[in-house]
């Protein structure tokens, strides 16, 4: 008899709910469904471009929409297909996507007294309003504590959980005050499915503790309470009230609430499991396994690799974090990403981008693609900088600024759109350099997401720059499918899931199409790339004594070559 699993990947600007034939990795139904709230999900302010908020309300309703409407789908497109034979759900989740709550996991937004505030809602990934914060976790580690900062890649974020925690308590006393706890959303989502309302019997993911909070068994779990305090006093008490354990997603969280069960028509014997950040589902939903580097391309980058945990990893300055059993038990999990990717393509779209090229921002971006897939590297004498919305790895600075460089009056669109592109290759060849600098070697590259599946121009010069085969994931939907994956898990009991993860992952995972790089434009994109190196690191390092006089004429040097 075939047994189904769900998984629920709830990104920037929305939820998704796929359903899968674990027997084969089938995708059966997917349903996405938009947040309500904000613009295209995100609550922004125009006095504070760093301002990112999400309401919580939008996940409740993008669970119960999401997952109703891909279960109508699964039974009108499978006879097979039955509510009955759904086994599990798994979660993933944006992060550090961090929330205010109260004593029994309710969100503080949720009380009439901060219904309008912004800081009672969730502080979304790419909400930059505390890189003052992050700067002063960094100083204070680096002085006191460090070896936290050894795990995280020398420098802590703003888009992570500590910083958003310590401007909350600065911003609005009030808010922080009347505020018990604060959580991921990847760990809120399965207590609510299950109906957990205490706290103190959540199940947080070691996926988001060990990559964002700092937590590591070496330590004794998160950061001790000498540091908080010294951080701020107002961060006395809180550590007791997070957690000290933390698991992986093959862990269950629970089981479906009877209530969820009744709206869902599911049965409450379906085992939810611990949630996970949506890159590292992603990476599962890929294929990952030891020596593959998973790339998530979408409105942001994502890099996941995994290293056996038998012996010992080199801590890798710049990354976003080394984490025992943050992607699969038995391996550490590599983590480095770009915070801007297809945001980048789309903000030059709807902004640079005139009507000659089309009227919609499909026929625009299909139009720029034709005309840049004619050039030659080198051909525009452009070189851009792909840090439009800062720099995660690996320089982790959130205040770096975006550049094009040998624009001239004959500079055309087509040709700009291709050197950002080109600029996002660099930042991830520059990503694949400090990884395999710190001895971790990188044999085959798994890209996933709607980039990798919808953009053959940008993957084929990802080949030809990174100079490796870019293999594509055959499921558009690797984070929502890995979800699935660690759903199907179910060792011990009688659902007919699988025993362990390796064996779901063989079945479950696979290939679709492969780019191979064209040695031509290696040897030019090789040439390119020591210049954007020069760029990286003269406007990306402190005191340096870069030059960078040469950079203009050589780019003219090398599109007269080619042309």
């Amino acid at each position: 008899m075939r047994k189904y699993t769900i998984g629920l990947d709830f990104g920037t600007n929305s939820c998704r709910a796929l359903i899968v034939d674990i027997t084969d990795g089938k995708e059966i139904a997917n349903y996405v469904h938009p947040y309500s709230s904000g613009e295209a999900g995100v609550i922004t302010d125009s006095n504070d471009n760093n301002l990112a908020r999400q309401n919580p309300a939008d996940y409740i309703e993008g669970i119960e929409v999401s997952i109703n409407n891909a279960l109508k789908k699964a039974n009108d497109r499978d006879v097979n297909f039955s509510s009955d034979l759904v086994i599990g759900i798994g979660v993933s989740a944006t992060s550090s996507s961090v929330m205010p709550i109260d004593e029994t996991g309710t969100p503080i937004y949720f009380k009439e007294e901060f219904r309008d505030n912004k800081s009672a809602m969730v502080w979304l990934w790419k909400d930059h309003t505390s890189h003052n914060e992050a700067n002063e976790i960094t100083e204070l580690a680096a002085k006191i504590r460090p070896q936290y900062l050894a795990k995280i890649g020398g420098i802590y974020s703003s888009e992570w959980f500590w910083s958003k925690i310590l401007k909350c308590s600065k911003d609005d006393p009030a808010v922080f005050k009347s505020t018990h706890s604060f959580i991921e959303i990847s760990d809120w989502l399965p207590a609510q499915l299950a109906g957990i309302t205490d706290t103190r019997k959540i199940k947080h993911n070691i996926c988001a503790a060990g990559h964002k909070a700092m937590f590591n068994k070496e330590w004794n779990g998160l950061p001790d309470e000498e540091f908080l305090i010294q951080l701020s006093p107002n961060l006395k008490g809180l550590r007791e009230r997070l957690y000290d354990e933390a698991y992986s997603s093959n862990t269950t969280a629970g089981y479906l609430s009877k209530e969820w069960a009744e709206k869902l028509n599911l049965s409450d014997k379906v085992v939810v499991k611990v949630g996970a950040i949506d890159a590292h589902m992603g990476a599962v939903g890929a294929g990952i396994k030891t020596g593959t580097l998973i790339k998530i391309l979408g409105t942001s980058t994502c890099d996941i690799m995994i290293q056996p945990n038998d012996k010992p990893i080199a801590d890798i300055p710049g990354v976003a974090g080394i984490v025992d059993g943050s992607v699969m038990n038995g391996y550490f999990g590599i983590e480095a990403g770009q915070p801007a990717v297809g945001d980048i393509f789309l903000w030059y779209v709807n902004n640079h981008v005139p009507e000659k090229y089309g009227n919609s921002v499909d026929e625009k971006f299909k139009n720029l693609e034709s005309d840049a897939a004619e050039l030659k590297p080198g051909q525009s004498g452009l070189l851009a900088l792909d840090w439009n919305n800062g720099n995660r790895s690996t320089l982790v600075d959130v205040r770096l600024t975006g550049l094009i460089l040998g624009q001239t009056l004959h500079t055309q669109p087509h040709e700009i759109y291709r050197a950002l592109i080109e600029a996002t290759a660099f930042g991830a060849l520059r990503i694949i350099d400090r990884i395999e600098k710190y001895g971790v070697e990188i044999t085959d590259v798994i890209n996933c997401g709607g980039l990798a599946v919808k953009n053959e121009l940008l993957m084929q010069i990802y080949a030809d720059i990174l100079g490796r085969p870019m293999m594509v994931s055959r499921s558009e939907h690797t984070p929502a499918l890995g979800a699935t994956i660690f759903a199907s898990v179910t060792p011990g009991d009688s659902t007919g899931g699988y025993p362990d993860l390796v064996s779901a992952q063989s079945k479950m995972t696979g290939i679709g199409k492969t780019y191979l790089p064209n040695p031509e434009n290696k040897k030019v994109y090789a040439e390119l790339y020591e210049l954007y190196k020069q760029l990286y690191d003269g406007f990306g390092i402190r005191n340096n004594n870069i030059s960078m006089h040469n950079i203009m004429k050589h780019l003219l040097e090398i599109r007269d070559s080619v042309k």
